[in-house]
């Protein structure tokens, strides 16, 4: 009897045998990356944050520009909770707000969103969500401290489509990285290849 001969080689059989990478595996960052994107990021927001401390020299002719008081308050300053805040019994929706994801161990602002059900918002599926999984899940992989947190601004406009414009000037103003307007100065490292 004649012996069957394989297509593949041995270790082409253990290529297709090994479990498939995790999308958080796929895009594989060192420690060291890591922590020079964090800290790419926090540079520029710090840069946010010293020109909202500057005074804005104003012609005493001009009238006094309306500016929404979100665009000059540091997000990182808002009082922060656990992102499992959603799993509390609330007795309504909630209102509509501005959203902050963070990470206090930076300080760095990860995340802005924009909701009309503020206590609901992340209930169900959100992107961010799975970003912040891989997220931590590399930190911890190099036991890197990590503490990621949301803020809530609920001064938010009721109009769905001012509220949207609002948060449109505050991603571009803060890059925040989770947002995917601003993965073309951050590149996408903790989310899905294909989204």
């Amino acid at each position: 009897m004649s012996e069957q001969y394989s297509l593949f080689s041995q270790s082409q059989i253990r290529e297709i045998k090994r479990p498939a990478v995790k999308s958080s595996e796929a895009l594989y960052f060192s420690a060291a990356s890591l922590e020079k994107w964090k800290q790419r990021i926090h540079r520029f927001q710090q840069s946010v944050i010293q020109e909202l401390s500057q005074p804005q020299q104003v012609s005493l002719l001009d009238p006094m520009p309306q500016q929404p008081e979100i665009l000059s308050l540091n997000p990182l300053d808002l009082p922060q909770q656990n992102t499992e805040f959603w799993r509390q019994k609330f007795p309504d929706v909630g209102g509509s707000a501005y959203y902050f994801v963070s990470d206090a161990d930076v300080p760095l602002l990860l995340y802005v969103g924009e909701t009309c059900h503020a206590n609901t918002r992340w209930k169900g599926e959100h992107d961010c969500k799975s970003y912040l999984m891989n997220y931590v899940e590399l930190h911890r992989r190099y036991d890197i401290p990590v503490t990621v947190q949301i803020a809530f601004y609920q001064d938010a406009p009721d109009d769905t489509r001012a509220r949207q414009q609002l948060e449109q000037s505050l991603i571009q103003m803060w890059r925040s990285p989770f947002n995917k307007e601003n993965w073309k100065h951050w590149g996408k490292p903790f989310g899905a290849q294909n989204t």
